[in-house]
């Protein structure tokens, strides 16, 4: 082979090295933000398309390719009216950013914020505005690693919601291990029993939720976040 077709044959291997470069770098650069959620595409939506949506966000989460959004831009549009897609019922803790966690923007999903995740009537009550009056399609209770209202629930602190949380410590002594505070397994397993203590009650104690879950109108569902790589288990 000649240096003419050599020298040729190079700039065409660089060439297509640079052109993968770009794509490559295409796929992981974070998407721009869409506009804010409206009344027509709550509409059409369905729980099942939302939990997807949130399991797709989930993943730009933990490959740190999630949405830009300037939310400057989009404080004003959600005055107008609220068409979120979900509410989640997670911990009060700051190390759990719902919206970051799933990728989603201003004015997509409603959160309610109880220490150890607990559904109380109030709580309850918030989720029923959330489907019934303001269209949510999706109901998630979210539990995270490492709870420190769990924690405390299994050191018996009796201080109001925490106290509440005992049941699930209770149905929880099955565990083979160390059944303290100081064993994250255990804290996992009581922390996921929480979580289905808490799907039991929204059932149980709202007919009205029940009926459109029954219904196809909205899914109910669990969670468990880890917090040290933002993955996500689903909770039956």
């Amino acid at each position: 082979m000649n240096m003419k077709k050599i020298i040729l044959l190079s700039l065409l291997v660089c060439g297509m090295a640079i052109s993968c470069k770009k794509s490559e770098n295409r796929k992981t650069q974070p998407k721009i933000s869409s506009h804010v959620m409206t009344k027509e595409q709550q509409d059409k939506l369905t729980g099942e398309e939302v939990l997807k949506d949130f399991i797709e966000g989930n993943k730009r989460f933990q490959d740190g390719i999630a949405t830009m959004r300037d939310h400057t831009k989009h404080t004003r549009p959600p005055v107008t009216g609220q068409f979120p897609k979900a509410v989640v019922i997670s911990c009060i803790d700051n190390s759990v950013p719902v919206e970051d966690i799933f990728d989603q923007g201003l004015g997509n999903i409603f959160v309610g914020g109880v220490a150890g995740n607990f559904v109380d009537e109030d709580v309850l009550g918030s989720i029923e505005f959330a489907c019934v009056v303001a269209g949510a399609k999706l109901v998630m209770v979210m539990g995270h690693q490492q709870c420190g209202a769990v924690k405390a629930a299994i050191d018996n602190v009796r201080l109001g919601t925490i106290y509440k949380i005992r049941p699930a410590v209770n149905i929880s002594l099955s565990f083979t291990g160390d059944k303290n505070s100081k064993n994250s397994e255990f804290v996992k397993f009581v922390s996921e029993n929480n979580v289905r203590i808490a799907l039991n009650d929204i059932r149980k104690k709202s007919p009205i939720l029940k009926e459109m879950e029954d219904n196809g109108k909205i899914k109910i569902v669990g969670a468990f976040c880890s917090l040290t790589d933002g993955t996500l288990e689903f909770i039956k």
